[in-house]
């Protein structure tokens, strides 16, 4: 049997879609930090047959949950403290998102002006269909985006 040790203070994510745990991990910028982070692949579940889980020994402000309920708002999200789950946060698509998808209309402003923020704005929350704020392109993820 598998035995990771428990964190202090941070973040377990459970129910992430097998295969996601590495998009999530480069999409929450958990790459350019010091903190502590296992990723468990594949793991079993009887809810979803496969799944990864993460778990992030980190402050608990730290973590940008709207990012990771755009990836997936089905994900469980409990938060650590002095080593017991205190709170399980439920995630809602954010109502905007900046700089995690970036528009492909060639015509738009943010083609332009480099510096430019790529913000995004919840158009159909029923489909999760989001637009860009500039042009109101609607955004299709690419195939290997991991979004």
């Amino acid at each position: 049997m598998l035995n990771i040790g428990q964190i202090e203070e941070g973040f377990v994510l459970d129910h992430i879609k097998a295969g996601k745990s590495m998009s999530i991990y480069k999409h929450l910028g958990l790459d350019k930090n010091e903190d502590t982070v296992a990723i468990i692949k594949n793991a079993r579940s009887e809810k979803m047959g496969r799944k990864d889980i993460l778990k992030i020994e980190c402050d608990i402000n730290s973590l940008d949950l709207d990012v990771l309920a755009y990836i997936d708002h089905n994900i469980t999200v409990n938060v650590v403290k002095d080593g017991e789950i205190v709170d399980k946060k439920e995630l809602v698509l954010p109502r905007e998102i900046k700089n995690v998808i970036k528009c492909h209309n060639p015509r738009c402003i943010t083609s332009i002006e480099q510096g430019l923020p790529h913000i995004f704005v919840l158009a159909d929350e029923k489909r999760e269909i989001y637009r860009c704020k500039y042009c109101e392109e609607k955004y299709a993820p690419k195939a290997d985006s991991g979004l």
